[in-house]
């Protein structure tokens, strides 16, 4: 039988996809960790969403994020061994989604308070969880460099779900 546990980080460390060790409260960690919860959010996201091109367009960032995730717990010696990484086109194709939803969702007339039916707010939710991973990842590059097409994928990812949860909350058939 597989064993999903290996005993090596019971004294407060973790390997880095490379080989180095790093302790568990490490910077690094608590960015990689916050994309996790991210993933995972946005597959509440997905379950919680009954229209098929926002699941397909959630499912499509999560895989994304496990592609920076796998940046992000890399040491230097993984880095050269990752076989994807975001780019440029990757973030352009972000606000190609962000103009497509929020044209379709017509102007904002007032601040937006989650809850208008848990779909949206479950974005909310994802969106507010990408700020913090931002917040991180600019502190994380103060001592790590980070390239920019992460830093801006990040950036406009916020803006994605925003847009998503617009959509939730414009949609007549999905809305209560």
């Amino acid at each position: 039988m597989y064993r999903i546990y290996t005993r090596t980080g019971d004294k407060g460390t973790t390997a880095l996809y490379g080989g180095s060790r790093i302790d568990k409260d490490d910077i690094r960690v608590d960015a990689y960790g916050t994309v996790d919860e991210l993933i995972s959010q946005l597959g509440v996201c997905y379950a919680s969403t009954r229209q098929a091109e926002l699941r397909q367009e959630l499912h499509a960032i999560q895989k994304m994020l496990f592609v920076l995730g796998a940046e992000l717990a890399s040491d230097e010696q993984g880095l050269t061994r990752l076989k994807q990484r975001i780019g440029e086109e990757d973030t352009q194709a972000l606000e190609q989604l962000i103009d497509r939803n929020m044209a379709q969702s017509g102007p904002l007339k007032a601040f937006v308070i989650p809850g208008k039916n848990l779909a949206s707010a479950q974005l909310h939710v994802a969106r507010t969880l990408v700020r913090r991973l931002e917040r991180i990842l600019i502190a994380m590059d103060r001592t790590l460099t980070l390239r920019d097409e992460a830093k801006r994928y990040i950036n406009r990812l916020s803006d994605v779900l925003f847009s998503m949860a617009r959509i939730e909350e414009t949609t007549p058939d999905v809305c209560a």
